[in-house]
């Protein structure tokens, strides 16, 4: 069952890269691996409109310049240089989209989800999207300015 349901999360992956305009991302520090793509669905322009109430696919193509057992997600809102963290369905890397351990020289396709919570301010911020290894060092690490809004 976890072999399918993997195929399922890798062949959904694919399918939402296919027919994904990737965003333009700035690397916050990605010392452990490299970013090659960021993909908001749907964000077409920046900022990203990310609209209360609805929940934004995120998908992170990088290499991984390490091993790594585990990985750990961490978002924030950078507000005024401010971090304040925003919640995600599931900060397991490993429970998203990779296949764990991670091994050195592969490419990974990281899934997940940014659900905008209809309590949240209407603000443009930056959301800041870190991956860690097992060692805390950055798999990958982008910000993106957005705008939320009703």
């Amino acid at each position: 069952m976890e072999t399918v349901c993997r195929l399922v999360v890798t062949l959904l992956a694919l399918g939402a890269l296919c027919g994904a305009d990737p965003v333009k991302f700035r690397d916050c520090g990605s010392t452990a691996g490299k970013i090659l793509i960021v993909d908001i669905t749907p964000c077409h322009t920046l900022p990203c409109v990310l609209r209360k109430g609805q929940s934004y696919a995120v998908n992170v193509t990088f290499t991984s310049k390490t091993s790594s057992q585990t990985s750990v997600a961490a978002v924030h809102g950078i507000l005024g240089g401010v971090p304040i963290p925003f919640s995600i369905p599931n900060a397991d890397g490993c429970k998203s989209g990779i296949r764990c351990p991670i091994r050195n020289n592969q490419i990974y396709h990281y899934i997940n989800s940014l659900p905008v919570k209809s309590e949240y301010p209407s603000i443009k911020v930056v959301v800041e999207w870190k991956l860690k290894d097992e060692n805390d060092k950055d798999l990958f690490c982008w910000r993106l300015p957005v705008q939320i809004a009703s």
